[in-house]
């Protein structure tokens, strides 16, 4: 259809109609944004959780090492003060040095209790964002097949 005015191109084209490539062009640069908008949120999102995972991860070894710690003052404190209470109890029976020794071995035991408890705990903590990496895996997946 020719518009008054300008001539039809050879061909019978009109001037006025923009050649295909510039529609074809906005639409591969207005995808182009779009993928690069999609990457920016996925990669910020990535950042979010593995900052969540390690904040998760840090609470937990907090914990681990408050328990370690408490767990020494409170065997420090129970051994010093209930050993000299049931020591000077036992010497009534069987002489002070043996009731030393009774006494430091009830307490040993305690104390190895809280420390296998502690360490158990404190081999739960993991370094790594398994979330994260998951996530990071699958991305990758679909980077390389997009259709899947």
């Amino acid at each position: 259809m020719a518009t008054p005015g300008i001539p039809p191109q050879k061909g019978g084209e009109d001037r006025t109609s923009p050649p295909e490539t510039v529609g074809e062009d906005q639409s591969i640069s207005e995808l182009l944004g779009e993928v690069t908008g999609d990457l920016q949120t996925l990669f910020r999102q990535e950042v979010a959780l593995a900052k969540a995972e390690l904040r998760e991860e840090a609470v937990k070894a907090g914990k681990a090492a408050g328990l370690l710690s408490g767990a020494t003052v409170a065997g420090y404190l129970a051994v010093l003060l209930l050993s000299l209470a049931v020591m000077f109890g036992l010497a009534e029976l069987i002489g002070l040095g043996w009731a030393a020794l009774v006494v430091a071995v009830v307490w040993a035991i305690v104390a190895a209790v809280l420390a296998v408890v502690g360490r158990n705990r404190m081999r739960e903590v993991s370094p790594k964002p398994e979330r994260t990496i998951e996530t990071l895996k699958e991305d990758a997946q679909w980077a390389k097949h997009p259709t899947r």
